[in-house]
């Protein structure tokens, strides 16, 4: 019984697993058969204040101009969506719409003239969700989950501030934003596993050592 509780609290990690490599695929599947069709899929990116391209927040995050473009998001992307899924299952369809959808918008509004696309405004904005959010629900797998996208990429940090003409870092700033916004809207959305508690923790050790002490 108590392990039921303590697992109902967390998604199913195989679940969890299959979603994050399922967006993972998409991506390369697009990128795949742009290069092989020779389709200029750059144009399904943001042009900022543009209205044709509003509607392109639904298919930027989609979009990647080069395979190291593309290797350098997926592995994050993998790693992190799969967290999300299997820590915060029931917060986490708000969170990915929010920051897929979100990013985006902002960018459109606010980011200088240029095309602006891939995935990367999604992976800080996971990256930036995650660290947050563990270190404010304090839990052992929160905190497990912040410290392990810390260390892998706690680099990710850099990406919000200008450094190359040809990287959006308006992208990577709004998902951080995001990230940091909806950690603390979320915070408290999913139930927190319950501690372990095992049968030696149960037993009643006055009732053992009885009065024997006053004896002495």
């Amino acid at each position: 019984m108590r392990k039921h509780t303590a697992q109902s609290t967390t998604g199913n990690f195989t679940l969890s697993l299959k979603l994050a490599v399922f967006f993972t695929v998409v991506i390369w599947i697009i990128w795949v058969t742009g290069e092989l069709l020779g389709l200029e899929l750059w144009r399904l990116g943001i042009s900022p204040g543009h209205p044709d391209t509003l509607l392109h927040v639904l298919s930027a995050p989609l979009i990647h101009g080069s395979i190291s473009h593309l290797v350098a998001n997926s592995l994050p992307l993998l790693v992190m969506l799969t967290i999300l899924f299997y820590v915060y299952p029931r917060s986490s369809p708000l969170v990915l719409i929010a920051l897929y959808v979100g990013s985006g918008l902002l960018v459109w509004l606010i980011a200088r003239p240029a095309w602006h696309y891939g995935a990367s405004g999604l992976t800080h904005g996971l990256r930036f969700f995650l660290f947050v959010v563990g270190v404010l629900r304090r839990d052992a797998l929160a905190a497990a989950s912040a410290m392990t996208v810390f260390f892998l990429y706690g680099s990710m940090v850099w990406g919000i501030f200008p450094r190359e003409p040809g990287i959006s870092y308006e992208y990577h700033l709004a998902g951080a934003l995001l990230g940091v916004m909806l950690a603390i809207i979320f915070r408290n959305y999913d139930s927190r596993p319950k501690p372990k508690r095992y049968d030696w923790q149960d037993d009643d050790d006055d009732d053992i050592i009885g009065d024997e002490w006053k004896k002495e």
